[in-house]
């Protein structure tokens, strides 16, 4: 399974299609940032479900629109409902952003077995500490992660925003992710793509810490 991957928003946040078993033209979709449902749309590929890495606005911005587009189910933490429908919420943080509030969605959280989405099985794995709520879906099949905010290549997710905790952060890395063995592949939210073993070997805030 190789994902292909959209960069786009202010941010320059990382979103993954997955095409599914024997449908190309499907795909599972992980994170929405800005630009993302024009992409879909310019490869004519449909999406049979949105999955929610979190819900901090550079990561969901066209969310709303793809569910409404494509009619699929979104997945994600119960968590991020606040920051999902609470257009207010990022004024209050001092942040002045617009965006289409996204209700409803099937809740996930934290597995020990493989959950089926669209026929791709993912363990799901709950790593908050950049954000409340924050899941990690990984793909043992292929032996690949996607991460989101919780590890980067060379870094890991900022803990000084709203409800951060770094130790809680990292000490779910280390736990969840660094088990997961070194051959693994991470695909993060921001950034190119890394190994496990990479990042436990040169990562400076995991060799520093463990």
């Amino acid at each position: 399974m190789t994902p292909d991957v959209y960069t786009g928003g202010y941010f320059e946040t990382n979103a993954y299609a997955l095409a599914l078993p024997g449908d190309a033209q499907s795909c599972l979709l992980i994170d929405a940032p800005a630009g993302s449902a024009d992409w879909l749309r310019s490869r004519g590929q449909r999406v049979a479900g949105l999955l929610l890495t979190h819900a901090h606005i550079d990561h969901v911005e066209d969310a709303a629109r793809i569910i409404r587009e494509h009619n699929c189910p979104i997945y994600h933490h119960a968590d991020g409902i606040p920051l999902l429908q609470d257009t207010a919420a990022y004024r209050r943080f001092g942040l002045s952003v617009e965006f289409e509030p996204v209700t409803g969605g099937v809740l996930i959280d934290e597995t020990t077995e493989p959950v089926s989405f669209s026929g791709l099985p993912f363990r799901l794995l709950l790593v908050p500490g950049h954000c409340p709520g924050s899941i990690c879906f990984y793909h043992a099949e292929s032996r690949q992660v996607f991460s989101g905010d919780t590890l980067f290549a060379g870094a890991v997710g900022r803990w000084d925003l709203p409800d951060g905790d770094r130790d809680l952060l990292l000490s779910g890395i280390k736990n969840k992710l660094l088990p997961l063995g070194d051959e693994v592949r991470v695909h993060a939210g921001h950034g190119p793509r890394t190994t496990i073993g990479r990042e436990r070997a040169t990562n400076p805030y995991l060799v520093e810490k463990f």
